[in-house]
């Protein structure tokens, strides 16, 4: 009988020990977050994590950058094992069950040099509430930090003077090519 309680005990403990990491607003970026007030940073240390950073965007559809979330870890024993990324649009409570995936999930790489693992992406959206998903499991000393900056997206009008200053300016040099060319024949 003692044997099945120190059984029913340690399954129970490893049951607590692998269970997954509960969900955490470790950040909030504020309204419409630039490449000076989009910065952070969190250490994770051992065991899983599932952080969200939180950010709002107002006014027209915004383009958003996430650059470069990294992991830089000394040695093995500090990096994120099955580190991604997402973004999601608020709806309701977040993680509620009924927030919706923007962009990834997205798995982090060893693209930035030796013991360095990251991610990022771009993309736009409308105006609304969001926050930035990361999930892994850190060893040792592990964490990570990045940048979230949003910009306006030019309207058409916008886009439209832009093109026709090209044409205009393509314009000027063809005729100053053409003039050039005339004054030499004569």
């Amino acid at each position: 009988m003692r044997k099945l309680k120190l059984l029913l005990a340690g399954t129970a403990l490893l049951g607590l020990a692998a269970s997954p990491a509960s969900a955490a607003v470790v950040a909030n970026l504020g309204v419409n977050p630039t490449s000076a007030t989009g910065a952070f940073n969190h250490a994770v240390g051992g065991g899983a994590f599932d952080d969200q950073i939180t950010f709002q965007l107002v006014g027209g559809p915004q383009f958003l950058t996430v650059g470069s979330v990294t992991n830089n870890f000394a040695g093995p024993s500090s990096q994120i094992f099955g580190f991604t990324g997402s973004i999601f649009q608020i709806v309701g409570a977040i993680g509620g069950g009924d927030d919706i995936r923007v962009i990834g999930p997205i798995a982090a790489t060893a693209n930035c040099g030796a013991n360095c693992q990251g991610f990022g992406g771009a993309t736009i959206l409308n105006a609304g509430n969001y926050y930035l998903d990361f999930t892994g499991v850190g060893g040792g000393s592990a964490g990570y930090g990045g940048t979230l900056s949003v910009s306006a997206v030019p309207e058409p009008s916008t886009w439209a003077m832009m093109i026709l200053g090209f044409f205009g300016v393509g314009f000027m040099a063809y005729r100053r090519r053409n003039q050039t060319a005339a004054l030499r024949i004569v």
